[in-house]
Parts: C-alpha cells; sequence; structure tokens
C-alpha cells in the first residue's frame, strides 16, 4: 500500500457546499480546527495535540488548492506545536505550574513586527516567481500573521489573539475565493473564537495585574 492509497480516501467528494465539493480533509480540518481554538481559549493542554492533527489536514488541503504559504505553514505549526506544548507545562518558572499569560513587551513587538514583514515582503517574491499561485500577497500575509501570533500563543501573550483576528478577516474571504466554503466558513467561527478567547485571556491578566500593584518597589 502506497502514500497515495492511503490519502486518496481522504481527498474524495464527501458533501457539496454551493455547488463545490467538499472532501474529507476539509470537513477533519473543520472539525479539529474549531476544536483546537475552542481549547485554546480555555488554556486547556489538550489543544497542541489537536492542533498537530489539524495542521496535516490542512497540509493536504492547501497543497491541493493551490496555497503553498499556507501549505508549508503547517510544517512550521507542527514544530511551534511542539514547542508551545513544552512551554506551557515547562514555561512559568520555578515554583510555577503553568506559564501565566502575559502582555507581549515592547522588545518583542519591535522583532516581531520585523520579521512579520520581511517574511510577508519574501514570501509574495518567492510565491510570485516560484509556483502558479494567484494570490501571492495574500497567502503571504496570512502566514506572516499566523507565525507571529502562534509565538504569542506559545508564550500565552494575550496579544496573539489581536493578531489572530487580523489573520482570519484575510483568511475568510481568502478561502472564498479559492472556492474551499467550508474552511471559510470554520475561519468565521475562528473569529468569534478568538474574540472569546481575547476575553477569557484578558480577565486573566487581571489578577496578575493586581498582584504586580501589591508588591512594594
Amino acid at each position: 500500500m502506497t502514500l497515495a492509497d492511503i490519502l486518496g480516501p481522504l481527498q474524495q467528494p464527501l458533501v457539496t457546499v454551493l455547488g463545490t465539493p467538499v472532501s474529507w480533509t476539509e470537513v477533519l480540518g473543520f472539525g479539529s480546527g474549531a476544536l483546537c481554538v475552542w481549547l485554546v481559549a480555555r488554556q486547556h493542554l489538550a489543544n497542541w495535540p489537536i492542533g498537530i492533527a489539524n495542521n496535516l489536514f490542512f497540509i493536504l488541503l492547501f497543497a491541493q488548492s493551490g496555497l503553498y504559504a499556507d501549505a508549508g505553514l503547517q510544517v512550521v505549526f507542527i514544530s511551534l506545536a511542539a514547542y508551545g506544548w513544552w512551554t506551557w507545562t515547562h514555561g512559568g518558572g520555578p515554583g510555577a505550574s503553568v506559564l501565566p499569560v502575559r502582555r507581549t513587551t515592547r522588545t518583542e513587538w519591535g522583532w516581531l513586527l520585523a520579521a512579520g514583514a520581511a517574511g510577508a515582503l519574501g514570501l509574495t517574491l518567492l510565491l510570485s516567481r516560484a509556483t502558479d499561485s494567484t494570490v501571492p500577497f495574500w497567502d503571504a500575509l496570512t502566514t506572516s500573521l499566523s507565525l507571529m501570533a502562534t509565538y504569542g500563543q506559545c508564550r500565552k501573550r494575550v496579544e496573539s489573539w489581536w493578531l489572530w483576528i487580523a489573520a482570519d478577516v484575510v483568511y475568510i474571504p481568502l478561502y472564498a475565493h479559492k472556492e474551499l466554503y467550508l474552511t471559510s466558513l470554520l475561519y468565521a467561527g475562528f473569529l468569534a473564537l478568538c474574540v472569546a478567547g481575547l476575553r477569557s485571556w484578558n480577565r486573566d491578566l487581571a489578577p496578575a495585574r493586581r498582584e504586580d500593584a501589591a508588591v512594594p518597589a
């Protein structure tokens, strides 16, 4: 049995939405992605293995649709998920059982924005010249925003939710343009979950602020 024999059934149409076939890959990506974001909003450790499964489904889906940067992004996400999984369990420091929610520092913002801008520019040029992508800039932009957001998620930076929201605002029409209607709908759901996650993590910041204020200078 070859890899194509195993993956073939996942790429077969399951249902039709607005006259467009929807594959098993897209359906499984939909379900695992929604569950992953729901778990992240609740700071549940299981979000990381569920997220890795979601990345594997999306590698197949995006490669089929010519979203090459997004397909490659999933490989990076898997590596970052391993890092995030470790950080959430070991990154709280001495005496801390979990990693606390914190704000992104100015230094972090500086190199994140610089890396994001450079990444978006470099990927746009690469996709324009080396692939048949019809949306090189938008594919590159969402890739850069998603990587920035994932770093923040790994470190439990509350502003990571704003980066995810920005990425989702672009993803929704991008996937609809590529006739990935179920995935576009999924990202509309992601957008709502991101707003809920932002509110939840902001609430967790409040006790930390009170504790900091109580410490004498």
